[in-house]
């Protein structure tokens, strides 16, 4: 379906890595060691780490969008959470977090498939890789999950200084890449940053949908597994 392209961008996050499933390992083993239960009056994590989800796809929602900064996102995850389950945000131990951003960035979970696919693809076409996640873990990611060799290009948007769905992050991504834009694809996860972002810079794109939601009409094009990108390619 897509043998005239020569240059595919992927997202890192909800994508390749999987953000969800090691955030939920970290969350799980710090709950237990801060003692969290004696706060939240249950034994079990899932509550507390189903309400930081939520929280933090809606404050990286608007970071994308520059509505608020790194550390306002990475302060208000948490303090948001204690606040949603009744208990003072005050109370949330700096140490705990300071713990997440060092623990979350060396979990090696990726989506089913991811390493098949990335080796196939490399045999083919050019891998590049743009994310909007912050540099320091987003260079551990790639380090522990031994991900940095399948891409030519990686682009943080940190370092930019504009987020998906900016158009100038994909303009960036096509110069550094040496990439044309007929001749280019975006493969991602988020509708907003990553597809619609794309394709508003003239850039095609695919979705990631392994959550299962209903394609939209002005997405064209949409996979579950990152297996299927071996039989479009």
């Amino acid at each position: 379906m897509f043998f005239h392209k020569r240059d595919i961008f992927f997202d890192l996050d909800h994508t390749i890595w999987d953000f969800d499933k090691n955030a939920q390992e970290t969350l799980h083993e710090l709950y237990a060691k801060y003692r969290f239960d004696k706060l939240t009056g249950k034994a079990e994590s899932d509550l507390f780490i189903e309400t930081y989800t939520v929280n933090n796809h809606r404050l990286w929602g608007l970071y994308h969008h520059g509505k608020i900064d790194k550390p306002t996102l990475r302060r208000l995850r948490f303090a948001d959470t204690f606040t949603q389950l009744g208990i003072d945000p005050e109370l949330f131990p700096k140490a705990f977090e300071e713990e997440y951003l060092h623990i979350c960035p060396t979990k090696t979970n990726l989506f089913p498939n991811a390493i098949e696919t990335l080796t196939y693809l490399q045999s083919k076409y050019r891998l590049h890789l743009i994310s909007n996640g912050f540099k320091e873990a987003c260079e551990q990611k790639l380090e522990h999950s031994k991900l940095k060799s399948y891409f030519k290009t990686i682009v943080i948007s940190e370092l930019i200084g504009v987020n998906k769905p900016d158009p100038r992050i994909f303009e960036h991504a096509l110069q550094n890449g040496k990439a044309e834009r007929k001749t280019s694809i975006m493969i991602g996860d988020n509708l907003d940053a990553d597809v619609r972002g794309a394709q508003n810079a003239g850039i095609d794109a695919i979705f990631f949908n392994a959550v299962g939601l209903e394609q939209p009409q002005d997405v064209h094009h949409m996979v579950r597994d990152l297996g299927e990108l071996q039989q479009v390619f």
